[in-house]
């Protein structure tokens, strides 16, 4: 599904991907760590459009993403999450819920769809979300928690080919914390998901496979047991609290 082949991007001088690859399979479950400054940031900028890469090839179903805008990436099936929520805070869940149902779709079919499947589909979201009964609260009055799950049901909604999710988990609770390793797993399931996060605990979690990322390149990739077992790792990120 996505193949990074090269990429190289620097800043002033300071290469932040260095000859980066990746390969991510259709429908896997992908966890980026790595200590600050490793280029985890900035590989979602360079996928998303948001930055350009100097050189490399960013590829989705065998297609270049490098010279797209931003908005025709989307388009493509490509779908970010990022750290501090961004829903309409003035609007109800549910109505956040039916702008992300428009997903690659015109604004006209909001229009049409405001009844039937879409409801439907809406329905369905909220109660797997547990958000069932706080369709028609705004945005704004959820908790941190709550403002995150509902992000997450609207990235789901947009029909993504590629979810990309930044820190998910940023500022939650413990309990909020494993509720959202709980929705990953079900409501992403069988969508290409690549998670950047910091909590390892949150990472075990997941189960998923993790690339290391280190001075903008791919360190190591392996389970969760390889990674934690890798001194290496240890050294340069984990410390051995892992």
């Amino acid at each position: 599904m996505l193949q990074i082949e090269s990429l190289h991007k620097s800043f002033g001088g300071l290469a932040v991907t260095n000859g980066l690859d990746l390969h991510v399979h259709t429908g896997e479950l992908r966890c980026i760590i790595g200590p600050n400054g490793a280029g985890k940031t900035t590989l979602f900028n360079l996928i998303t459009g948001k930055d350009k890469p100097d050189s490399g090839r960013i590829l989705i179903h065998g297609g270049n993403l490098v010279g797209r805008r931003v908005y025709q990436i989307a388009r493509l099936g490509v779908s970010r999450k990022f750290q501090s929520p961004s829903a309409f805070e003035d609007l109800t869940v549910r109505e956040n819920l039916l702008l992300a149902a428009t997903g690659r779709n015109s604004i006209l079919n909001l229009l049409r769809n405001r009844r039937g499947a879409s409801d439907a589909g809406i329905d369905d979201i909220l109660a797997r979300l547990e958000l069932a009964e706080a369709g028609g609260r705004r945005a704004h009055d959820l908790s941190h928690g709550q403002k995150q799950w509902l992000e997450i049901g609207m990235v789901l909604l947009t029909q993504p080919d590629v979810v990309l999710l930044d820190e998910p988990t940023a500022g939650m609770t413990l309990a909020e914390t494993a509720k959202t390793a709980s929705l990953i797993r079900s409501l992403l399931r069988g969508k290409t998901t690549i998670v950047i996060e910091h909590d390892i605990a949150f990472i075990r979690q997941l189960g998923a496979r993790i690339t290391v990322l280190y001075r903008g390149k791919v360190m190591c990739e392996g389970s969760f047991d390889e990674i934690a077992a890798n001194q290496e790792v240890r050294r340069i990120y984990l410390g051995e609290d892992l």
